[in-house]
């Protein structure tokens, strides 16, 4: 069976999509609507702007989703999928290649869901931070013994990978219980606050909001989410889980496991960068990975 999969914040780079503008007459079309919706110009942002630019999180955000996006919508009739997940962002591309919102309501969900975060980012200082080679029982153990700040268990991305969130002295008093009890490494993440955890609650409320208004239509497919790392097909599930995903870990691990026993045996990445095939690599042995980008 073929799974497709999103990548989220993170994967975007200058240039991105650039080739797909200049090439094919449906994604120069729908970038040019993309900037209309948008209110700016995001494609000259995706094709040529700096580092800097790309790392806003009103920015990255509509760009990932853009990218992968639009790929799809190039593929056309090829586009023939069984299942689909995307992590953290790339939920919203995943449930638009599966016919669940429109390109137009899941790039104004996008956007919205983007400056709910870069708010609440600029409300409270928080960061995160990637914990490696410590199993991920022991990571939420260890978080849960940090009393005083908050720090959360937020991205579970592959086996002995294990991203934390919370504030600046929680992450920080995390990491030396964690580097003390066996993590072979705790990497500051470059990010503008902490994604996926309590951080996160009035952006949550903003996209549920907005969720609320958007319609949402059957899936062709099942999509894996985020929250469970479990197929929803019913819209009502689909909608909460979609809000509960903003303050609960990005159970991704999870997620490619399930999707492998429920008989997925490729996983094509659509999107910016390579991330995801790597760490599918990491989770499952008997599937085949393959990205388009």
């Amino acid at each position: 069976m073929k799974a497709y999969v999103f990548p989220g914040q993170g994967a975007q780079f200058s240039g991105m999509g650039k080739d797909l503008y200049e090439n094919n007459a449906t994604a120069k079309q729908l970038f040019e609507q993309a900037n209309e919706i948008l209110g700016f110009r995001i494609s000259d942002i995706m094709f040529s702007g700096t580092e800097e630019e790309l790392k806003q999180t009103k920015v990255t955000q509509p760009a990932i989703f853009l990218h992968s996006v639009i790929l799809v919508k190039t593929l056309g009739d090829k586009f023939v999928p069984d299942m689909v997940a995307g992590h953290s962002l790339g939920e919203f591309s995943a449930l638009v290649a599966n016919g669940c919102l429109s390109f137009e309501d899941g790039l104004k969900l996008v956007f919205k869901r983007a400056l709910a975060m870069q708010k609440s980012c600029e409300r409270e200082a928080s960061t995160m931070a990637a914990v490696l080679g410590l199993e991920d029982d022991k990571v939420v153990d260890l978080c849960r013994r940090v009393t005083r700040e908050i720090v959360v268990a937020a991205n579970f991305n592959c086996p002995g990978q294990v991203v934390i969130s919370g504030s600046i002295k929680g992450v920080e008093e995390a990491g030396e219980l964690l580097k003390v009890s066996g993590a072979k490494r705790v990497l500051p993440l470059k990010v503008s606050g902490a994604f996926h955890s309590p951080f996160m609650e009035m952006a949550q409320e903003e996209l549920e909001t907005a969720i609320n208004k958007v319609e949402f239509h059957t899936p062709i497919c099942p999509v894996y989410q985020n929250c469970t790392a479990l197929p929803a097909i019913d819209v009502d599930m689909i909608k909460k889980n979609l809000v509960c995903q903003l303050t609960s870990p990005v159970l991704w691990t999870q997620t490619v496991q399930n999707m492998v026993k429920d008989g997925a045996t490729n996983f094509t990445e659509i999107g910016p960068g390579s991330v995801l095939q790597g760490l599918i690599k990491k989770i499952t042995s008997t599937a085949s990975t393959d990205g388009m980008q």
